[in-house]
């Protein structure tokens, strides 16, 4: 747990009382590599913190798997818009790697707002701090070609040849295997 806290606190510290309470609506999970967190068509209802590990969101579109983005070690996933409005996801969310997680349970933890507003304040600052990462991602797609996209998540995460499929990041890129090859080749 000390090191979900040592990843909250980046947006906001919170007292021991809070903490203890979050403790109290959390498990420790480990998830078998290629196994789903949470299935396409499922609502979600759990915030993953992943301690060990890396997991994708992805869907499908026309039969073909894509990956819509990675969490990895000190990182949370977590189908947002279905968590908020309370509807099945089209995205489902799944472990690339042996995965260790703490699931938080979304909904008793939405209920603590009430009582501990720095709960509501730091989860606001998580969500905020998600959001702007996704409105990037967009704009990353729409400004930056695959060759620059590919190289940004090299430098952002440049474990991640070696741990993610290339299907998946090539996925991910919005090309094909056959593109990410040339772009590898480059160098």
């Amino acid at each position: 747990m000390e090191q979900l806290f040592k990843f909250l606190e980046q947006f906001q510290a919170i007292s021991q009382e809070a903490k203890a309470e979050i403790r109290k609506i959390s498990a420790p999970i480990t998830i078998a590599k290629n196994t789903e967190l949470q299935s396409i068509g499922k609502t979600c209802k759990t915030i993953y913190f992943i301690k060990k590990g890396i997991a994708r969101i992805y869907y499908l579109k026309d039969g073909t798997d894509v990956t819509d983005s990675f969490a990895w070690e000190n990182q949370l996933v977590v189908r947002v818009e279905s968590l908020f409005t309370n509807k099945p996801s089209s995205k489902a969310i799944q472990a690339i790697e042996e995965t260790e997680i703490i699931a938080i349970d979304a909904t008793k933890l939405f209920a603590l707002y009430d009582e501990f507003h720095e709960i509501e304040r730091l989860f606001r600052k998580v969500f905020e701090a998600s959001h702007v990462e996704t409105i990037n991602r967009i704009e990353s797609i729409q400004f930056h070609s695959a060759e620059e996209r590919y190289h940004n998540l090299l430098h952002e995460s440049p474990e991640i040849i070696q741990r993610v499929p290339l299907k998946y990041v090539s996925s991910y890129l919005g090309i094909t295997q056959v593109s990410l090859s040339r772009i590898r080749a480059k160098g």
